[in-house]
């Protein structure tokens, strides 16, 4: 499994409706993160706070400076040590990431699912909450 590239997929592809919160993420966002709070909407989020319409893309997800003007863009995240739980957790199985044409794969993770789980498992610790 190579290391993560910022291909930026999985944000585009979760970044709106397929993110959810919880109740205690919306709560700590109004109390400590104005910026991030004024795109929720009731329970859910990634709203445009003047017009109240629902955002395709999360509104924190910027295209970062690029070294060469033809290499990929590559993705960064504004808010990432206030991201979403969904955003955390993710990737973590070999399946959604194949699913996902995701860029760490390599072919040796999809000849050995269980072996590539366990390294995700390792690089993702820090990421999940304890069981």
């Amino acid at each position: 499994m190579k290391d993560c590239n910022q291909c930026g997929k999985c944000c585009i592809k979760y970044g709106a409706e397929d993110l959810h919160v919880t109740s205690e993420e919306i709560a700590l966002w109004e109390i400590f993160n104005p910026d991030i709070f004024k795109f929720v909407k009731g329970d859910k989020i990634w709203f445009n706070p003047e017009t109240g319409n629902r955002l395709k893309t999360c509104p924190f997800l910027e295209i970062a400076t690029k070294k060469e003007p033809t290499s990929p863009n590559k993705y960064t995240c504004s808010i990432y040590l206030n991201r979403p739980e969904d955003c955390r957790h993710y990737p973590s199985l070999i399946s959604e990431m194949i699913r996902d044409e995701c860029e760490m794969i390599e072919a040796t993770d999809i000849e050995n699912h269980n072996r590539a789980q366990k390294k995700l498992d390792i690089l993702m610790i820090d990421s999940r909450p304890s069981s």
